[in-house]
């Protein structure tokens, strides 16, 4: 598959370094010389430099023959032209771009091939606000993904010293939790990748990834870590994009409060919400963070667009009594280094944004993609199609599946039901298969497994 990507910024270059891996061909076009070239000394990429809405531009990139074209600088309008010359000109056949500005998002039927002929919409801001929100909805998880329309969760959380099921095996989960079907579908250990079995010891500090139907999954999560009392207390720092869409989704659950060191900003955020209380305030400030009563907060959400500030002020309400932070951090280097320690979670924006993307560049029919840890694991639902004579998967049993090694298969949701990936269960056409792998490398081999051939021997 041919992709041409425009704007080789955070989430072009991550975009980028995602794929390259995976025999795609990939061409990056930005107008930014000295990005794209530290980018081609890196990555296995073509890159041509220019403006990406400039029809003379793409086709030096190769629009002429490109399967897919992916805007995402930082200019919704430069995203939305290019979109348009390479619908107008070369009849590209998938354009997705990156639109930020709700003033086009909330005009309904604008995008649409008679008007402005974007076929996949990328909004950064919604992607991060439901991740955070999920995890506010789950105290204690580190990650939270839905599959299936949130009939299946896939959670990452974190053993703790002491845990009911630490230091016992994974076969005890049947025992323990004898009316709660579930399956671990995966543990890092030390930063290193264990495929589970029901022999496997869990230890204190392992990230446990689990799935269960989306009810069932708080259960699990308590035999794992102590029981959390639900979240009622939120501040989050930053009034921007982010942040108003945050404290917007929130407010009707949760008590909100808004830190925004711009005066102006705070007046239009005191406009827009109608729950949250609005502060200005900087807040990195010690003494007015303890004035608003930090240590009785239960989320604190840094959400600003400086990574500097984020880090500090979480670290600085932590230390302050917070019970949990959630810090936005734009520079994937920062990510690993500061999660796990006073800051609980880490989310980085260009992550989320390319598992957004994700899906719509996987071979067969695959619905959804996460991208995890830093890119080196993904999960994802395909949909099985066929029948045994022509697919690899339809008709067998998961224990006869032929599953490249660290592939997992966590679930399958058929009709309105979900079934757990034990071992007996026999896949059918048209089945939602929740699939974990801990190395990304064997993406490919699994897009196979779930492609239907002419002829199957």
């Amino acid at each position: 598959m041919k992709i041409l990507i425009i704007g080789a910024g955070q989430v072009g270059g991550t975009l980028a370094a995602n794929l390259a891996n995976e025999a795609f061909d990939i061409t990056l076009v930005d107008n930014n010389e000295t990005s794209l070239n530290e980018l081609r000394d890196k990555l296995d990429i073509q890159t041509v430099h220019g403006w990406g809405s400039h029809p003379d531009v793409l086709r030096r990139a190769g629009a002429d023959d490109a399967d897919m074209l992916i805007a995402v600088t930082s200019s919704d309008e430069v995203n939305m032209i290019a979109c348009q010359v390479c619908y107008s000109l070369f009849r590209t056949p998938t354009k997705i771009a990156r639109i930020r500005s709700s003033s086009y998002l909330t005009r309904e039927g604008f995008f649409s091939q008679d008007h402005m002929p974007i076929d996949v919409l990328i909004n950064p801001e919604q992607v991060v606000t439901e991740n955070i929100r999920q995890l506010l909805e789950h105290p204690g998880a580190l990650q939270v993904l839905d599959f299936a329309d949130g009939r299946v969760q896939l959670v990452a959380v974190k053993a703790y010293y002491g845990g009911p099921l630490v230091g016992q095996a994974l076969s005890f989960f049947k025992t323990h939790l004898p009316k709660v079907d579930m399956r671990v579908v995966a543990i890092f250990r030390r930063g290193q990748a264990i495929v589970p079995t029901g022999t496997t010891v869990i230890e204190a500090d392992d990230e446990v990834f689990c799935i269960a139907a989306s009810e069932h999954i708080n259960a699990v999560m308590a035999e794992l870590r102590k029981v959390e009392r639900p979240f009622r207390r939120v501040m989050i720092a930053g009034g921007g994009n982010i942040g108003t869409a945050l404290a917007r989704a929130i407010e009707p659950y949760f008590s909100v409060k808004v830190l925004e060191y711009n005066r102006d900003r705070c007046q239009q955020l005191a406009e827009t919400l109608n729950n949250s209380v609005v502060l200005n305030m900087n807040a990195t400030d010690r003494e007015l963070l303890l004035e608003e009563n930090i240590e009785q907060t239960d989320a604190f959400c840094a959400v600003t667009n400086d990574d500097e500030v984020n880090i500090m002020s979480s670290l600085l309400a932590k230390k302050l009594g917070a019970r949990q932070v959630v810090t936005l951090i734009g520079k994937p280097a920062y990510v690993d280094l500061v999660q796990g320690g006073e800051i609980d979670i880490a989310i980085s924006p260009q992550q989320a944004t390319t598992s957004s993307l994700l899906s719509h560049v996987r071979r067969g029919d695959v619905v959804k993609v996460h991208s995890l840890r830093r890119g080196a694991a993904e999960a994802m639902e395909a949909i099985a199609h066929g029948d045994e004579k022509n697919s690899k998967v339809v008709g067998r049993a998961i224990r006869d599946i032929d599953l490249p090694n660290g592939a997992t298969i966590g679930a399958i949701v058929r009709d309105q039901t979900v079934l757990i990936g034990h071992d007996d269960v026999v896949v059918e056409s048209d089945d939602h298969v929740i699939l974990f792998l801990v190395d990304k490398r064997q993406v490919a081999a699994v897009e196979r497994l779930f492609q239907v051939g002419l002829t199957f021997f």
